[in-house]
């Protein structure tokens, strides 16, 4: 028997998923970063084991892997020949490598057209409009991904340094993050200076703590991600109605925000990223392999 297998992989983690040639899942797995951009190796290495979770939770024996037939959506596969390169080196029947946006924007939205934008530590676009997919952003941290958690967690550290040289009017907000750093501006200065865009990150879900509270800097601070987030989807829908999900850790908090003409597009995701990728590969493996099986 032939299955279908779904693949999810970024930065964190790679999710695996085996189905039948219906589309039904049968097992789930689960492994270590699969960020093709970050490394080649170690991404094809825990997709494997990821695969191998899926098929031993399935109770159905490794020695499947070489039938398979996979939909993987990874990090890092936007970029360069990096697709093309990884798709070389797999040991599935068949294989396609897309962007992790792909299969979040088909899990999320089915075979509707729509915008989805992925709001987590990053942020990126992707829309579809019948077979055309258009991504924008999620250019990376020091030059794109605005309204990500990396970016906003910069900004409120910026804006604490403008308040401390009373630059900038201070708040509850930037008084608790010199607390934080023990009332030395310095010390914030040193952590900037070497954190990844998750250390950055980890500061943005105090922006929404405080905004709640109504204090002025966290206001602000969201205004101005709102009106980025805007400006990008006014670019990417050329302002025409459709269905719109926000997606990642950010994604339900920045909703409720969206001015009402946004509001009124939102639609709750269908599925999540890795129910995209079994999606995908139903569509695009099951008929061929009953041909083969059947010609």
């Amino acid at each position: 028997m032939t299955y279908l297998l779904g693949i999810d992989g970024g930065g964190t983690g790679c999710r695996a998923a085996l189905a039948d040639m219906n589309g039904q899942v049968l097992g789930t797995g689960k492994s270590g970063s699969a960020n093709i951009m970050t490394d080649m190796n170690t991404a094809r290495l825990n997709i494997l084991d990821a695969t191998e979770a899926a098929l031993a939770d399935a109770r159905i024996d490794h020695s499947a892997i070489p039938s398979l037939s996979a939909v993987l959506g990874l990090a890092g596969a936007n970029v360069g020949s990096n697709a093309a390169q990884l798709q070389a080196m797999l040991p599935f029947r068949n294989s396609l490598v897309y962007s992790d946006g792909v299969i979040a924007l088909q899990g999320a939205l089915g075979d509707h057209d729509g915008t989805v934008v992925i709001l987590g530590t990053g942020s990126a676009y992707v829309t579809r409009v019948g077979s055309d997919i258009r991504f924008a952003g999620g250019w990376g941290f020091k030059v794109s991904d605005l309204g990500g958690g990396a970016r906003l967690g910069r900004d409120l550290l910026e804006e604490t340094l403008l308040a401390y040289d009373k630059f900038h009017p201070s708040s509850p907000l930037t008084e608790a993050i010199m607390e934080r750093f023990g009332g030395n501006p310095h010390r914030i200065v040193q952590f900037a200076h070497s954190a990844r865009p998750s250390d950055f990150g980890s500061f943005a879900p105090m922006v929404f703590e405080y905004a709640s509270q109504k204090d002025d800097v966290a206001l602000a601070l969201l205004r101005k991600t709102i009106g980025q987030i805007e400006e990008g989807l006014d670019a990417i829908t050329a302002n025409n109605p459709t269905r719109l999900s926000l997606l990642g850790g950010l994604g339900a908090l920045y909703g409720p925000l969206l001015s009402p003409r946004y509001r009124a597009q939102l639609q709750t995701p269908l599925n999540d990223a890795l129910t995209g990728a079994v999606q995908l590969a139903a569509q695009n493996f099951a008929s061929k392999v009953t041909e083969t099986v059947h010609g």
